[in-house]
């Protein structure tokens, strides 16, 4: 690859996450580490105790969801994992039929400032 070609990939790449709105979520893995599910950059997934298993829908939408972005699938989804829209017609990941979510507070891997919230966020053990 030579240098134009390298820096023009940098540049669209640079331009497409500046362009993302804030608290968006872009495709993400989603993996088991120390007993809890993360994303790629080891932030701790969550569920929200109004969100129905199975229902294909999501009970964090509006402000909610600027709090608590939602996880967005990966190209490729396997069991447990599945893929529902959002009442904006985005995806979202689900494990195990609930729908998965980032917390806006938690600022590095590892942190956890959602698990418990109100007593309806929780950490996604496995």
């Amino acid at each position: 690859m030579n240098t134009a070609t390298r820096l023009t990939f940098c540049l669209i790449s640079s331009l497409s996450a500046a362009l993302l709105p804030a608290g968006a979520a872009r495709a993400d893995e989603v993996m088991k580490k120390d007993g809890i599910l993360v994303n790629a950059a080891g932030m701790t997934v969550y569920t929200f105790d109004k969100d129905t298993a199975g229902s294909g829908a999501s009970a964090c939408n509006g402000p909610c969801s600027d709090n608590w972005p939602a996880v967005a699938p990966s190209a490729s989804v396997t069991a447990p994992y599945s893929v529902i829209t959002r009442e904006d017609g985005a995806r979202q990941l689900a494990y195990q039929g609930k729908p998965l979510y980032l917390f806006k507070k938690d600022t590095k891997p590892g942190d956890r400032n959602g698990d418990n919230f109100k007593d309806i966020w929780h950490v996604v053990k496995n």
